[in-house]
């Protein structure tokens, strides 16, 4: 039910009882300090979670053999721990000690032993290991295919499980496919309100948002909450889950007013759950950051991004890479509010970290180059963003399968600077191989869109207009189909556009697009934004000329 507090108690009288009945090394003493562990784990209080769990471990080493399942168990407890933490050596080390045991002990299609299979997986999975990740969950999911019967539901963790993994790696079709085996499973085998089907209709939802599918996005979180919202009690932390994920989706739309009110509903909900300092309550502070920076109010955004940074301050260890987002999180507003020195500042802290914590094949280590790169086109220094967005596209080739949306992004940023330096013809290729990708993989379209609006820039600046044109009109098409009217993307567009009308002397047209873009910019950008000032030039301009 998500209620800790409850179950601690009644953890801590049962741990008394059994101080007192049993001899400090029995057996069941461990299984009681382990229960204790667990909820401290639960609440993201990983320090006491460590405590109790080696208690557990120590009874356990002296009072079973070296080969018991139990002595297994409890250092696949310990792994847990370190892996939260976001220590994965320590996490794998733990996880290998378990899995020795188990192929010791256990027969070699035995279920259990697919159990440390998937927690091996689960630490490559974080480390951003993708072929591992998926050699050690398919180990266990032959296990279970043999072990097993067709519905039962450690079978479908496993595909769950895969999917995950191929969601990350940007195989939207094969997630979509596991999942799908997931979830026909738990329709089958689970009443049509339980839980865990809700976790199967959220996992889709994810993909589907990933894709860019909105609508399809929104229906499968929207049965999840449905779902919540009849089983679990009405502050359950999973019924935050749902709130949140809906949040996502609305934010990715640019429907920050909606994407506010669920990740508020959600915040709501674990401020009265969880403990005050739960990484959770840090992820929702983040969420509700998000959507402040993304309507331009930086001070909310700040102060959002750093109670989250202060919740994981306070939890996580100092190399964990939870930090470093908080780090770039707090960096990305002082990049949209200008503040190029400041932003570079974080964005170096975010970086260090996740050199320390992070393999150098992890995909999230090309994040910190993406925004130096970022901040360096906008300090106009180009051939250090060039520098740092090709650090990012080569990490990114290296560490995720060919033909990842992440690379299509990459690929269009460096046209961009190669648009800046007047290196039209170079531009225009990096464009072409970012939408060799987004017109044929299934990417977010709003990505393909920013692709098209680089691109119309680029044959504007070579006074090829009505080839820049064609791009522009593609690029609004697709904002427009997905974006609500006043998002701040679309007046981008409608500024191009503004632009490239006032080149061709069709005035009354510059005049039309230039004031749909101050419009939005006036309404959803703050006085000072760099947007809103570029747009009132170009309007003096188109003025002038009427």
């Amino acid at each position: 039910m998500g209620d800790y507090s409850k179950a601690l108690e009644f953890y801590d009288k049962e741990l008394k009882i059994s101080e007192k009945a049993l001899p400090s090394n029995h057996p069941s003493l461990a299984t009681s300090y382990s229960n204790v562990g667990s909820v401290y784990e639960h609440m993201g209080d990983y320090t006491k979670a460590l405590e109790f769990y080696e208690k557990a471990h120590q009874i356990n080493e002296k009072a079973l053999p070296s080969t018991h399942p139990l002595l297994a168990a409890s250092y696949n407890n310990i792994g847990s721990v370190y892996q939260d933490m976001g220590d994965y050596s320590k996490a794998l080390e733990f996880y290998e000690k378990g899995l020795k045991i188990s192929e010791k002990a256990l027969p070699p299609t035995h279920p259990d032993l697919a159990i440390p299979y998937n927690n091996i997986g689960d630490v490559y999975h974080d480390m951003g290991d993708y072929s591992k990740a998926l050699e050690f969950h398919e180990k266990a999911l032959k296990i279970r295919e043999t072990a097993l019967p067709p519905t039962h539901p450690n079978l479908a963790d496993s595909y769950s499980n895969i999917g995950g993994v191929h969601n990350d790696m940007g195989e939207y079709s094969k997630a979509l496919e596991y999942y799908g085996k997931t979830l026909k499973i738990k329709e089958k085998a689970l009443p049509p309100n339980h839980p865990l089907l809700a976790i199967s209709y959220s996992n889709i939802g994810s993909v589907y948002n990933n894709m860019g599918d909105y609508s399809k996005a929104l229906e499968f979180h929207e049965k999840a909450l449905k779902i919540r919202e009849t089983a679990l009690p009405p502050k359950h932390p999973d019924l935050a889950m749902s709130y949140n994920n809906i949040g996502v989706v609305y934010s990715t739309m640019g429907d920050f007013s909606k994407a506010l009110a669920f990740y508020e509903k959600a915040h709501k909900i674990e401020e009265k759950a969880l403990p005050s300092n739960h990484p959770d309550l840090a992820t929702s502070c983040n969420n509700i950051g998000f959507v402040y920076n993304n309507m331009g109010d930086y001070s909310k955004a700040l102060e959002f991004y750093k109670k989250a940074h202060k919740i994981k301050e306070e939890v996580l260890p100092s190399n964990h890479p939870g930090l470093a987002i908080s780090y770039n999180n707090i960096g990305s507003v002082y990049y949209d509010m200008g503040d190029y020195s400041k932003a570079l500042e974080f964005f170096e802290k975010s970086h260090k970290i996740l050199e320390e914590a992070l393999p150098s094949n992890h995909p999230h280590s090309a994040f910190p180059y993406n925004w130096f790169g970022k901040v360096f086109r906008s300090m106009k220094d180009y051939s250090k963003a060039l520098d740092y967005f090709e650090k990012c596209l080569a990490i990114r080739q290296k560490t995720l399968p060919k033909g990842h949306a992440d690379q299509a992004i990459t690929y269009s940023n460096i046209g961009d600077v190669h648009r800046l330096m007047g290196n039209y013809e170079r531009a225009i290729s990096f464009h072409r191989k970012a939408l060799n990708i987004q017109e044929n993989v299934r990417c977010n379209p709003l990505d393909c869109a920013t692709t098209y609006t680089n691109l119309g820039e680029t044959y504007r600046k070579m006074k090829e207009y009505s080839t820049a044109l064609t791009y522009f009109q593609k690029g609004l098409e697709i904002r427009e189909k997905k974006l609500p009217k006043n998002h701040p993307d679309l007046a981008i567009i409608y500024h191009n556009m503004a632009k490239l009308y006032l080149s061709t002397r069709q005035y009354n047209m510059a005049m039309k697009n230039i004031q749909q873009a101050l419009e939005i910019a006036q309404e959803k950008l703050p006085s000072n934004h760099p947007h809103l000032l570029d747009y009132r030039k170009t309007f003096e301009k188109v003025r002038k000329k009427l």
